[in-house]
């Protein structure tokens, strides 16, 4: 008998499509798993999202738990010809401010020489710079090698980090100078003279009067008080402010005054946060009867956790201060659960006490204030061990087993289904042979007419 190679040639009926319906029935058992597997995997999403708003809100709290921004100060400047910035020791004032001077660097060049080729230093040269003015100096020498061409004491001179000086050369169409330029502004560090020793013979090098260019302090005066700077970079000229001056002879106002724009806008930004993390909460754990569809968060413990333990700090307020709640700043929550600011209300209190709106939210440690406590709340649920984390961990376990569940699940349908074509296999062979037995006889039987018909 012929082995059948495929199934349904022998018997004639379509065993390879019952084949496919009985596997796809039998893969129907995989759909509640994948679902499952969705499920966990949007989860771990809506987690995602809403770790997301959860860190920006706690930045927002981390900058109101800082003290020192109730204690800033900006500075404003009307005129021209300075730059004012304030630090934390400054004292809110108005200040008339009038440069005369600017602070410059001393320069000198030296005589010409009329190559730069020219060997210049025998041995034991030395080059001996004088600082200064009047008759308070300073010096500083450095030692040159022997055989140096004007290019190489430059060399020597920019490679030495005592010296105080930079030094270049010029070419002043007639021969070649050594140019020094002192490193710092200011009358004390303005170049005197300078002095070579040990020149090689013949060669003079020396200061040349004409090209010195003496180095100057700043000249200023705040408030009707002379002052000087040997830089432009003014210091404790008014307590807690640098000026940094920019134009002679020119006139300006500095205003110190408390920065109140800060303070609102970190207000305002911690609002903002907490609006968009309720909002992203709402959407995950919305239900929309009408389509019938629901959040990937709705109803989870986790969730509700996290909004309830909020709430408790936000309603419990601070004890002990001037303002204990929201409300007081003109932070009010409505019926939807987001805050809203009464701005007018806020900026009254911004201008008017902000020792007040500081010990609220800074409090007098990092723990002490509203900001401190939900920043302790947040890291406590966003912490290794938090409640985020082991949400996150529990779906990815979920997700881990159901993989498992899926594999498993397969392999028993694809047994299965070899199962089911073993069977089938045996049935079509069985029909075939049945087949051609009765082919048989029909063919005996026809014979048999045959036969008995001719005898007749």
């Amino acid at each position: 008998m012929a082995t059948i190679t495929s199934l349904g040639i022998g018997s004639g009926l379509d065993l390879n499509g019952l084949i496919d319906q009985l596997k796809d029935a039998e893969r129907g058992k995989l759909e509640p798993i994948k679902r499952q597997q969705e499920q966990q995997q949007a989860k771990i999403s809506a987690y995602g999202q809403l770790q997301t708003s959860l860190n920006s809100f706690q930045d927002a709290v981390g900058k109101l738990n800082d003290a020192s921004l109730f204690q800033s100060l900006s500075t404003n400047v009307r005129g021209e010809g300075i730059a004012a910035n304030a630090t934390a020791d400054a004292l809110p004032g108005r200040y008339s401010v009038n440069v005369e001077t600017l602070a410059k660097a001393g320069s000198l060049a030296t005589t010409r020489v009329d190559s730069l080729d020219d060997v210049l230093t025998g041995e034991n040269a030395t080059l001996k710079l004088s600082f200064g003015a009047g008759t308070e100096t300073s010096e500083a020498v450095i030692n040159l090698e022997a055989g140096s061409t004007l290019a190489d004491i430059r060399d020597q001179i920019n490679a030495d980090k005592q010296a105080g000086v930079t030094a270049s050369i010029i070419n002043d169409g007639t021969g070649y100078r050594l140019a020094l330029n002192s490193k710092t502004t200011g009358a004390d560090t303005s170049i005197q003279e300078i002095g070579f020793t040990g020149l090689a013979a013949g060669m003079t090098l020396a200061s040349e009067g004409d090209t010195k260019r003496v180095g100057k302090d700043a000249l200023l005066d705040v408030n009707g008080v002379t002052v000087t700077s040997p830089t432009n970079e003014v210091k404790g000229a008014i307590q807690g402010v640098t000026l940094t001056l920019e134009e002679e002879g020119s006139s300006s106002s500095v205003v110190v005054e408390r920065d109140t724009l800060a303070v609102r806008d970190n207000v305002n930004g911690f609002v903002k946060a907490f609006n968009v993390l309720k909002t992203t909460i709402d959407k995950l754990t919305s239900f929309n009867g009408d389509s019938s569809t629901a959040g990937e968060l709705l109803g989870d413990n986790t969730v509700r956790t996290i909004e309830s333990r909020l709430r408790s700090v936000l309603g419990g307020g601070v004890a002990g201060g001037e303002l204990s709640t929201l409300s007081q700043l003109g932070i009010s929550l409505k019926r939807d659960g987001t805050l809203e600011i009464d701005d007018k209300k806020l900026s009254g209190l911004v201008a008017g006490d902000q020792t007040a709106i500081s010990d609220f939210f800074a409090g007098s440690d990092k723990q002490g204030g509203l900001a401190g406590k939900l920043d302790t709340t947040l890291s406590q649920l966003q912490g290794n061990n938090g409640l985020m984390k082991s949400s996150i961990s529990g779906a990815e376990n979920r997700i881990e087993s159901l993989n498992t569940r899926y594999e498993r699940m397969e392999a028993t349908i694809e047994r299965t289904i070899g199962r089911y074509r073993t069977q089938f296999s045996q049935l079509d062979g069985m029909i075939s042979q049945m087949n051609q037995v009765s082919s048989y006889l029909t063919q005996q039987f026809d014979a048999l007419d045959y036969q008995l018909g001719r005898k007749k």
